[in-house]
């Protein structure tokens, strides 16, 4: 049961937290660093509270290789939410951020590698590429239809989606490498998921200093927002701060289903499970929020959602236990 119970934590918590992601970058789109700041301090306090005994617990990797990893980790979830502000439509961002696992095994750049690679492997990875291309490309005719008939304002909107795409990309490699470098420290001193979780959000905390202008400024916005009433509790906030809440919450429940998963099946299916609810996530946001959506775009998406699983061959480890796994070992 408790498989079963993680997968319907990871797409009630991931796909609910993608919602109030896209109501909150809606309305305002730069508002990612308020975001950001706010799913740091609640994991950071509840790991805090829980994985580090209130600071007596001491980690297990030494404090050095977090600060390089919660540097990687901290640029990647700015830049990420930071690109919603630059044209980049909440699809098109979730397209770019499913090719994580494929991203960090071209960075490893080892024969060892390479090696491992068939000509399935080479085919996943060709399609998920026309996949991206495809998708990029269309969005970028988009931007530049929907924007202004003036000239001027439409080669300044195709810019500043143009830096996004960067943005994005940045984020893409950056993510990559800080996965690699997460297993090296895993095999070195021992998987410790709840541990990094907490370190990974607690550490970077006093960089949002430097975001504290812009966090303060959409506070201010978010309390001039329309009231709502929240249901059973009855108490009525302005409905910014509520979405924010509830993606806070949601983004906890998805991480937490997402490491009870990982502790009790292989990592293929978790890899399967994750990148199903991605799908599913793209698909109500184009529905429910009319995002626009070609059949080109349907194309590139399902290349490389197809390309993701032919890579990951996950079909072949569908259902594994990782105690299945251990006593096929034995045996």
């Amino acid at each position: 049961m408790r498989p079963a119970f993680a997968v319907g934590l990871v797409f009630a918590g991931c796909c609910s937290n993608v919602i109030f992601l896209e109501l909150l970058a809606r309305k305002h789109p730069g508002c990612g660093n308020i975001v950001t700041f706010a799913q740091f301090l609640f994991i950071a306090v509840e790991g805090f509270l829980f994985e580090a005994d209130l600071g007596r617990k001491r980690p297990a990797i030494p404090i050095r290789y977090y600060a390089v990893m919660v540097t990687m980790f901290f640029t990647v979830s700015v830049v990420n939410n930071y690109a919603l502000n630059l044209n980049i439509a909440m699809p098109l961002h979730m397209i770019f951020r499913s090719v994580i696992r494929i991203c960090a095994c071209l960075l490893r750049c080892s024969r060892s590698c390479f090696r491992r690679y068939s000509i399935f492997k080479y085919t996943s990875i060709a399609l998920v590429s026309v996949g991206i291309f495809i998708c990029t490309f269309m969005s970028a005719k988009q931007v530049t239809s929907q924007s202004s008939s003036s000239e001027n304002d439409g080669f300044q909107a195709f810019l500043r989606w143009l830096l996004g795409i960067g943005a994005l990309t940045f984020a893409l490699l950056m993510s990559a490498r800080m996965g690699i470098f997460q297993e090296t420290l895993y095999k070195q001193f021992g998987k410790h998921s709840k541990e990094a979780l907490f370190y990974n959000h607690a550490l970077p905390l006093p960089g949002f200093i430097f975001l504290a202008s812009d966090i303060y400024d959409h506070a201010v916005l978010f309390n001039k927002s329309e009231l709502y009433q929240v249901p059973v509790i009855g108490v009525t906030v302005p409905i910014m701060w509520f979405y924010l809440l509830m993606n806070v919450i949601t983004q906890y429940v998805c991480i937490r289903g997402v490491f009870i998963l990982t502790t009790e099946c292989a990592s293929l299916t978790v890899t399967l499970v994750v990148t199903l609810r991605k799908f599913v996530s793209l698909i109500f946001s184009i529905l429910y929020f009319q995002n626009p959506f070609t059949l080109w775009h349907w194309l590139g998406t399902l290349f490389v959602f197809i390309g993701t699983l032919m890579y990951t061959e996950v079909w072949n480890n569908l259902g594994t236990t990782k105690s299945q796994l251990q006593k096929d070992k034995k045996n």
